[in-house]
């Protein structure tokens, strides 16, 4: 057997040695094609961006391309409110600050969590983040969701421009403020009755503050990852809300004008497709003059609390079976609360 064995390697040693006799390390042989190959990786990325440069220069390219980045600007300054305050609460806040500030009871921590969504000067893109970030630290889903619904919508910045998109009509800032809050507190009412925990994504990182490390650390840990994580929902979002934009023309909304039921239901949909910010919806409302005042009540309650964009960052925040779910939910209990507000007070 040991002879065997030695006579094996010594056949594998001469081997070796009349290989590199005849020309050293044994290497590949480059591809008969290879002057092709090397002529189609010349030319091809050259003619591609050619041909896209003249594409693009296309009308409804250009627009799409606008709107595109325009909804993306307008948001991402809010987004990056959003996710500083949520690696701040995260990295500097107690947990006992929530269990002080919020009732113990979630049906009772609901409507104070609603009303709360008042001090975040933001839109969707914001609160998003910092409702992740509520969970983490405690809160009941169901109240951090009531926040993530109303702070879009009642805060002071959003009311204010609703006033001034709507001039001496004061009713029209009051029924947006009643039909919004409403609707986030309707919306956590039922996420504690009917929600699931399996719907929420798990937590793909630590939330709070542990002992031992730096504050600074994690604030800027935890903002990176909610940034980078939720802009890139962001930005498909804005794609898909510039897609409808340049695919759908003018006459078309023309043709909903006529009967107010379709017309309330036309713009809530709208509302989701055109996935305007919450700070500059107000002045798109004002300017359907054509549509009844309680479908454009309807087209601003629904904007903040469910458009592309924002259905994009729960799916990345929450996972996507929760955001099906509740974005359908929160679609049917916008349009209910904005028709019932919207025809009393309007």
């Amino acid at each position: 057997m040991e002879k065997t064995v030695a006579l094996v390697a010594g056949e594998q040693e001469a081997a070796g040695a009349v290989a590199g006799a005849e020309g050293g390390d044994v290497r590949p042989e480059p591809p008969r094609s290879w002057p092709l190959l090397l002529l189609v990786a010349a030319v091809v990325p050259g003619t591609v961006v050619i041909l896209l440069g003249r594409w693009g220069d296309a009308p409804a390219v250009q627009a799409w391309r606008t709107v595109c980045l325009a909804v993306t600007v307008q948001a991402l300054p809010f987004l990056l409110l959003g996710t500083a305050l949520s690696g701040a609460i995260n990295a500097f806040v107690p947990e006992r600050v929530f269990s002080r500030l919020l009732p113990r009871r979630a049906v009772l921590a609901v409507p104070v969590a609603g009303v709360a969504g008042v001090v975040l000067p933001g839109c969707e893109c914001a609160s998003v983040p910092v409702a992740g970030s509520l969970i983490g630290r405690g809160v009941a889903p169901g109240a951090a969701f009531a926040f993530l619904l109303s702070a879009p919508a009642i805060n002071p910045v959003v009311l204010t421009a609703t006033a001034v998109a709507f001039p001496g009509n004061p009713a029209m800032v009051l029924a947006r403020l009643v039909a919004s809050l409403v609707t986030a507190v309707v919306m956590g009412w039922l996420w504690l009755r009917f929600g699931r925990a399996e719907w929420l994504a798990p937590a793909v990182r630590h939330t709070g503050h542990r002992e031992g490390h730096n504050r600074w650390n994690e604030f800027r840990l935890g903002f990176q990852h909610d940034f980078l994580h939720a802009g890139g929902f962001l930005v498909l979002g804005a794609m898909a809300a510039a897609t409808f934009n340049v695919a759908v023309p003018r006459s078309v909304l023309d043709t909903f004008t006529g009967v107010p039921w379709v017309s309330v239901l036309f713009l809530a949909g709208l509302a989701v497709l055109l996935a305007v910010c919450s700070e500059a919806d107000a002045f798109l409302a004002a300017s359907l003059t054509g549509f009844p005042a309680v479908a454009r009540l309807t087209f601003m309650v629904v904007g903040p609390m469910v458009d592309l964009k924002l259905i994009a960052l729960q799916a990345g925040t929450f996972g996507r079976a929760f955001a099906v779910r509740f974005s359908a939910a929160t679609l049917v209990v916008a349009v209910a609360c904005s028709s019932v507000v919207g025809g009393v007070l309007l």
